[in-house]
């Protein structure tokens, strides 16, 4: 496959309910590539582009210990023949990295496609997206491509608008997407029809999240939903991992538990809850994200908690 050449994702039945007039379907994003996952490639993809037109050899990013993004952007670099740098936030991880790639599938899914770690303070990785970090880090590296946390610009939102095909804008009348830092749910919110309505998941908590989708667009109607329910990024419960698995078990779609897990979740309360009746038919995205699950399990392991049932 191309990694340039995205193909449209397929559209698959999610769950059933009592009123047969409810449609609630999911848009296959995971699957479009193994290693370069769902909105990731969506994201990657005309960054990428840009990076060869501008000759650029070398590809820098910034992400956390388990990043979807930092695995995606090593995986897609090899790919496409850029080397990759990974700038971590934890200088503690990179004390005894040995011990860190054997007990972290991300970031060793990530070296082993090539790509160099650097794990700086979590004062340091602050200053990542200011002007005078990123002049020093351009001054160092003139030969690199330099790729936002998550990914989120304006190629990456071009990317995202393409997400949405003919058929869904025709087909659909709400459309959900969990967010991180805003980049798929501004180009999903950007290529929706005009009567469709768009609901974002974000994974954190706070409302600063349609503040952050508002730089990308220049829509308003579309509605927000702050995590709330299980404590924020990348916390979850057993009530959120029993879900999970009961979900799997009926629809086989895997979902992951920082972002697709609690969107999923969320419209099934929003219908159960009457906020969604009616002849609603319903696409929810599926962005990826599930190569997160094993060191997701081995964290709830170690708090003798449930764990996913799937992977």
């Amino acid at each position: 496959m191309n990694l340039f050449e995205v193909k449209n994702a397929t559209n698959q039945p999610y769950a059933s309910f009592n009123n047969d007039d409810l449609i609630l379907d999911i848009k296959r994003e995971d699957l479009l590539h193994k290693e370069v996952s769902g909105n990731k490639l969506r994201k990657l993809k005309y960054n990428l582009i840009e990076a060869q037109s501008q000759g650029k050899e070398l590809l820098i990013t910034f992400g956390g210990a388990f990043s979807n993004h930092i695995a995606a952007t090593a995986a897609a670099g090899k790919i496409a023949g850029f080397e990759t740098l990974g700038i971590i936030r934890g200088e503690e991880l990179g004390v005894d990295l040995g011990q860190t790639l054997a007990s972290n599938d991300t970031l060793a899914t990530a070296s082993s496609s090539g790509m160099e770690l650097k794990f700086v303070s979590r004062t340091a990785y602050r200053v990542k997206n200011e002007a005078s970090y990123l002049a020093q880090l351009k001054a160092t590296y003139p030969h690199a491509y330099i790729i936002p946390e998550g990914g989120t610009n304006k190629l990456a939102v071009k990317g995202t608008e393409e997400i949405l095909t003919a058929t869904d804008k025709e087909l659909y009348d709400i459309i959900t997407v969990a967010a991180g830092t805003g980049g798929t749910a501004a180009g999903i919110i950007n290529s929706a029809g005009k009567n469709q309505h768009v609901v974002v998941f974000s994974a954190l908590k706070g409302d600063f999240m349609r503040n952050e989708i508002l730089k990308y667009t220049t829509r308003t109607d579309f509605e927000v939903i702050d995590e709330t329910a299980f404590g924020g990024y990348a916390k979850s419960s057993e009530a959120l991992i029993d879900f999970m698995n009961a979900s799997f078990r009926e629809s086989r779609i895997p979902l992951d538990p920082i972002y697709t897990a609690k969107m999923m979740y969320g419209v099934e309360q929003m219908i159960e809850s009457g906020v969604i009746t009616g002849k609603s038919r319903i696409l929810a995205v599926h962005t990826g994200g599930l190569q997160s699950i094993a060191g997701f399990n081995r964290k709830l392991l170690k708090k003798g908690q449930r764990t996913i049932d799937y992977v």
